[in-house]
């Protein structure tokens, strides 16, 4: 890239996560992927006083269609024109970031080097006062994904957007995403399309999350032996809808299991 831009730009790096630890190495890397979960040991005494499981209304089982939909997605990726480039925006713009770009490459005639805007989404099951609820939401919010050749007049096309505030970008040079980053943003919004597609009922392995509590959150017992107690949350898992919490027993905390119907908000 020319330094056209460069001087009239401050030099920034946007970063899409914490890194697990500093390393050496000048390159840049961007992780899209969702970081695995260390189960914390636990040497102290446990009381179960959660209900029983109840069965949950999603699918543990794999489709056997979904490894089709993503190899179409793949072959889709490997046949297109240009990169990929993450770019960054105001909290809860990225829908209208989206609108104002195809709308600006149409009327600065840059079809041929600006290709797409695609906000990544993801459907979850939202638990909220008990009921659960299918949602689509962005999967990474403030950021929308941008497939174009880089040139001087596409990046500063891009970059003057209203409410885009730069791209992803090592020493000021937008960094392109891996075939295989764009495949793991995309692929649950294709996965869903496909299912949205097929006829009849089809269940589908969702994530599930809790809109009413989260861990660290001191909440009162309010079913059980322990009505009554204060507790602070350690653990949630929100498929089976339980949780792990801390309460006082013969003066020293101790963990107890409890189901989300057992507790309620301070």
């Amino acid at each position: 890239m020319s330094d056209t831009h460069a001087t009239n730009e401050p030099e920034f790096e946007i970063d899409l996560g914490p890194a697990d630890e500093p390393t050496p190495s000048d390159d840049f890397e961007v992780d899209l992927g969702v970081p695995e979960t260390e189960e914390p040991d636990d040497d102290g005494l446990s009381i179960d006083l959660s209900e029983p499981e109840a069965a949950t209304e999603e699918s543990d089982e794999t489709d056997p269609g979904d490894e089709a939909v993503l190899e179409e997605l793949r072959e889709k990726l490997r046949s297109q024109f240009g990169d990929w480039y993450v770019i960054h925006t105001y909290s809860g713009m990225e829908n209208r970031v989206k609108q104002n770009l195809d709308s600006r490459v149409k009327t600065l005639g840059m079809e041929e080097l600006i290709f797409e805007s695609v906000v990544p989404t993801e459907e979850v099951v939202e638990t909220r006062n008990g009921t659960r609820k299918t949602v689509t939401r962005t999967r990474m919010p403030g950021y929308v994904l941008v497939r174009m050749e880089l040139t001087d007049e596409s990046w500063a096309a891009v970059r003057h957007t209203p409410s885009v505030t730069g791209f992803v970008a090592h020493a000021n040079a937008p960094v392109p995403l891996s075939l295989q980053e764009v495949e793991d943003q995309l692929a649950p919004a294709a996965l869903a399309a496909a299912a949205a597609a097929s006829s009849g009922p089809k269940k589908r392995t969702r994530k599930v999350e809790v809109a009413d509590f989260k861990v660290g959150d001191s909440v009162m017992v309010v079913n059980g032996p322990f009505s009554g107690v204060h507790a602070t949350i350690t653990e949630m898992n929100a498929n089976s809808q339980r949780l792990k919490a801390l309460v006082e027993i013969l003066g020293r905390e101790t963990p107890v299991d409890l189901t989300f119907n057992q507790i309620a908000k301070v």
